[in-house]
């Protein structure tokens, strides 16, 4: 049963949702703002250290705790539709889960849409990732993880560098991804009313802008139409009430299939990305406890 912590804010959401509709029409400025104003309000508890460096021209941040082993890496990839989102509105999830793991998080502020579309993101991921094998980096240190469209990027790494035949990162957390960019998931009707956090009308147009003239079903925008044979471990976590929760679960189907060792999770009542607001629920903590217990698994390690 979902804590009283989630339900109060569960509420709070509710009526700013009763206040301020949704249009269902996507600003991106806005949405833009909005999100790092939140941010704010969600930031980590844990004592980080932050240097900010140049990943082969992508920038990014360096982002350690008091516990991080020099060895452990995780490359972090932002949420926020492909079209806002950033090292600072994500610093606090990375650092949660870096504590977490006692690992070293990278993050990077890959370019977004509509100034940048597909695939942009993709290709700056792409950079990140070989510049920490440039700087020596074994790829058995490094884990992949990524939020909501940055659940999605982790994937779209693993497949570009399978298809390339580039040593792949160990493992990858994929954190409530959006895979299918035809947002034409099960869920989005079965879930259209539960979700307080995302908007529908919005979340299909941040696609369009993405894909440009790509086709929604292209493999490196839309991971679940991909062929997934051959990736390393996969965790996925996804809220039972949330819009893209098809994206999840039939990703995880199609991985089981293709004999990828995935591990998919659904918290009971969790809304999209529930990890961003572990300062205060109890379930947030939970939930990267379990990530940063994957991790170190497959880390090795204490």
């Amino acid at each position: 049963m979902p804590s009283w912590q989630f339900h109060l804010i569960k509420t709070i959401f509710r009526l700013q949702r009763a206040f301020t509709p949704p249009t269902g029409v996507l600003d991106v400025e806005e949405n833009r703002l909005r999100l790092e104003a939140l941010a704010a309000y969600f930031k980590t508890n844990n004592e980080i250290t932050c240097r900010p460096v140049d990943a082969n021209q992508v920038p990014a941040e360096w982002i350690a705790t008091p516990e991080s082993l020099k060895e452990r890496v995780i490359l972090y990839l932002h949420g926020g539709s492909y079209n806002c989102g950033s090292i600072k509105s994500h610093r606090s999830i990375a650092a949660d889960i870096a504590n977490s793991a006692k690992a070293n998080a990278l993050i990077i502020d890959y370019r977004l849409a509509p100034e940048h579309p597909f695939p942009a993101a993709v290709e700056d991921t792409i950079a990140a990732y070989r510049w920490l094998l440039e700087n020596r980096i074994c790829p058995d240190q490094i884990i992949v993880a990524g939020d909501s469209c940055g659940g999605g990027l982790a994937l779209s790494l693993l497949i570009r560098l399978r298809d390339s035949n580039e040593p792949m990162p160990v493992a990858a957390v994929c954190l409530s991804p959006w895979t299918d960019l035809t947002c034409s998931g099960e869920s989005w009707k079965t879930n259209a009313k539960k979700d307080i956090m995302l908007d529908p009308g919005p979340l299909v147009e941040a696609a369009q802008i993405y894909l440009g003239a790509a086709d929604p079903r292209t493999p490196l925008a839309s991971p679940l139409y991909s062929d997934l044979k051959g990736l390393p471990p996969i965790l996925i976590q996804v809220g039972s009430d949330e819009l893209i929760l098809s994206d999840a679960t039939s990703l995880a189907k199609k991985a089981e299939a293709a004999s990828v060792d995935v591990t998919l999770e659904v918290w009971e009542g969790m809304q999209h990305e529930w990890h961003f607001a572990a300062k205060y629920l109890p379930e947030g903590r939970q939930a990267i406890d379990r990530v940063g217990q994957f991790i170190t698994d497959h880390l090795g390690g204490m």
